[in-house]
């Protein structure tokens, strides 16, 4: 199928690294090796970075977190960032660079979470690791210089897919305070059933045959689109979302996941959820890694500004 993808980033979709998601290991691999050597890229002038073991879920192991400290911290504020890669793909590595630049640019403490995954560990492992690491972020704040009350989530993926089901499952455990929820391109409807998850069976980065080995390998085999799924997992089957923080959603044109997002944003509103929905056109999941494109640049840039805003910083 032909596409009318943006005309600075058209070029390159040909040289994108093609991930063999039906084969993890060589997948988890290719994106080592990928985040290597942009990783050697990273200015970490006037940042510290540290590794960290805090306490897991009852029954589990212990969770790996990496901690962002700025050297001018402008806020006592902090984001706790959740990497994608489908369930079941990447590490503290994808969202460094990103995690860096929030750091240094907002002057805020960025907190990144190494949740497991799956199928090794199926749903509801990762969300649970998440929700442990933001536990042990609100109850240490006032060590990293933050304000328990000032703490806001972000996730591209099926990181913003577990950001949502992480302000749902707060909401409802009394857990942590979360200000705000940035939600990129999130992976939050198992059922596969909306207009672009429908026609995007062939788009770069994901396309809707991936999006089957995600939810099969995060849910089980034969679990997805069943009566049997929790919100807590699929985000998108929630119907009352009141009470929930302000989110931000952002849609790619060509992105499988653009209609789910979008019904998100609007159930988000009808339960009456301050909510920013921001449609990029002539893009695909994850084309703002085409960094000389404007439209990334834009896509990158609204990221700080908004989380900025949200942080009041």
């Amino acid at each position: 199928m032909t596409y009318a993808y943006d005309p600075e980033i058209a070029p390159a979709v040909p040289l994108l690294p093609r991930l063999p998601l039906d084969d993890l290991p060589t997948a988890r691999e290719l994106i080592k090796t990928v985040l290597a050597e942009r990783q050697g890229e990273v200015d970490l002038t006037g940042i510290t970075i540290r590794d960290e073991r805090v306490p897991g879920p009852e029954g589990a192991p212990d969770v790996g977190i990496r901690i962002y400290t700025p050297d001018r911290i402008t806020a006592p504020a902090a984001i706790f960032d959740v990497h994608g890669g489908g369930f079941v793909v990447g590490d503290l590595g994808i969202d460094h660079a990103a995690n860096v630049r929030f750091a240094r640019e907002l002057g805020v403490v960025v907190v990144s979470v190494d949740y497991r995954l799956a199928p090794e560990a199926p749903y509801p492992a990762a969300l649970e690791d998440c929700y442990a690491a933001l536990t042990w972020v609100a109850k240490n704040a006032a060590e990293l210089g933050v304000d328990p009350a000032r703490i806001a989530i972000h996730g591209i993926s099926a990181g913003g897919g577990l950001c949502a089901a992480l302000a749902l499952l707060a909401r409802d455990r009394g857990g942590p305070a979360i200000l705000f929820q940035y939600l990129g391109v999130p992976e939050i409807d198992d059922r596969l059933d909306t207009p672009s998850m429908r026609a995007f069976v062939d788009t770069p980065q994901w396309n809707r045959p991936r999006a089957e080995i995600s939810w099969d390998c995060y849910l089980g085999e034969g679990v997805r689109g069943t009566a049997d799924v929790p919100v807590y997992a699929a985000p998108a089957r929630a119907v009352d979302l009141s009470g929930l923080p302000p989110a931000y959603v952002s849609a790619m044109e060509f992105d499988p996941l653009r209609d789910e997002g979008i019904a998100y944003a609007q159930t988000l509103l009808a339960s009456g959820v301050t909510t920013e929905l921001h449609l990029f056109p002539g893009t695909f999941h994850g084309s703002s890694s085409l960094e000389h494109a404007a439209i990334s640049k834009r896509e990158v840039n609204e990221a700080i500004t908004v989380l900025g805003r949200a942080l009041d910083v």
